[in-house]
């Protein structure tokens, strides 16, 4: 863990920094450091408001970085803060990614590309528990990363339905991850589980923090924000679940739907995304193909054997999702022709690029 890191979980404490505070400092300050060491004066330069940054001032004496520290490492957890290298590429896109990322577990699961969300209410039917392991299993057996909330119902048994096929599987908590704060304590053992079987578990509230209601819809952000697409497989009119579709449309990513039968409420939610343009799915092999992933684990044996360069990655940075002509890409990346080419055709064969014809670009 580096130097400064300690400033950032030690900021993390105070909870009205959030992640748009957050933003405002790191962009302002050369380290965290700097930002906690700050006078009132020099915080409100950064952006805050007056009063946050008033009250951040007085607090801060309460804290001690090392102390902060100390906790974390006492519990096992792991940190990554928005500027380091292994933090989620596909969350750093979204408009307001946590500054700070609490981790127990594999920290390479967050960079899988294919992470996929998998939600649903927490009052799960018979229908949504013969579901959930019917898509989930052989979707993490093809690969997939199953990203969900760790809670009661169908968010529960997606986790242990990857688990149960030797999958992966991220949970992301509205809670703080210490074992006292995992919430629902229903579900420890499902979050033991998934440790021990090489997953994640993550949270963007510090050590402690306790499952607030309001906790929830923040955390909801980074679910649909991990993945490529988001499944929502029973959801009622109201439910937290359609929170995270809606969120993951605004990302601009993926969201598939389970019908269900009119007469069932947990099936309200889900047919109403379908009516907005939500992708109708009864088969794990859909998703595959909305995603233009048939062969997901041939992609992933390739980036075992093809790893990223530099180059790649400059490449990756300068792609989205509207096609990108390979002269514009050269221009951008400021590559020579012939690289360029070879770069995309490698990138192309390990499923992270689409050729639309006519030598222009996609990411997947």
């Amino acid at each position: 863990m580096n130097n400064d890191l300690k400033y950032w979980i030690a900021i993390s404490q105070f909870a009205k920094i959030g992640a748009n505070r957050f933003k405002k400092l790191y962009n302002h300050f050369p380290d965290m450091k700097a930002a906690w060491e700050a006078d009132l004066l020099e915080l409100q330069k950064s952006g805050l408001e007056e009063n946050i940054a008033r009250e951040f001032y007085l607090t801060k004496e309460q804290i001690d970085p090392d102390t902060e520290m100390e906790k974390i490492q006492t519990e096992g957890i792991n940190a990554l803060t928005v500027k380091d290298e292994d933090y989620p590429e596909l969350l750093k896109e979204i408009f307001n990614p946590p500054a700070l990322l609490y981790i127990k577990g594999n920290i390479k699961n967050f960079n899988c590309r294919y992470n996929l969300a998998v939600v649903g209410t927490r009052k799960i039917s018979n229908y949504g528990k013969q579901i959930t392991p019917k898509l989930v299993k052989p979707l993490a057996q093809n690969g997939f990363t199953i990203v969900s909330g760790l809670a009661i119902g169908v968010d529960a048994l997606a986790h242990q339905s990857a688990v149960d096929v030797q999958g992966k599987t991220i949970a992301v908590l509205g809670s703080g991850l210490d074992t006292t704060s995992i919430y629902p304590s229903s579900n420890r053992y499902i979050a033991k589980n998934i440790l021990e079987h090489d997953g994640t578990i993550i949270s963007e509230f510090p050590i402690g923090m306790l499952p607030l209601k309001h906790n929830f819809p923040i955390r909801n952000r980074i679910i649909s924000g991990l993945s490529l697409g988001t499944l929502v497989i029973e959801a009622a009119e109201t439910s937290g679940a359609l929170i995270t579709a809606y969120i993951a449309l605004e990302q601009n990513r993926e969201v598939f739907a389970v019908p269900g039968s009119i007469y069932n409420e947990n099936s309200i939610g889900t047919n109403k995304l379908i009516q907005k343009g939500a992708k109708l799915i009864t088969n794990y092999q859909e998703i595959l193909e909305e995603l233009n992933l048939n062969e997901v684990k041939s992609y992933i044996s390739n980036q075992l054997v093809l790893p990223q360069t530099t180059e790649e990655k400059l490449i990756y940075k300068n792609l989205n999702h509207e096609p990108k002509h390979i002269d514009d890409i050269i221009k951008s990346t400021k590559l020579t022709a012939s690289l360029v080419s070879g770069c995309l055709s490698l990138m192309e064969m390990k499923g992270m690029i689409k050729n639309l014809g006519g030598q222009n670009y996609i990411l997947l």
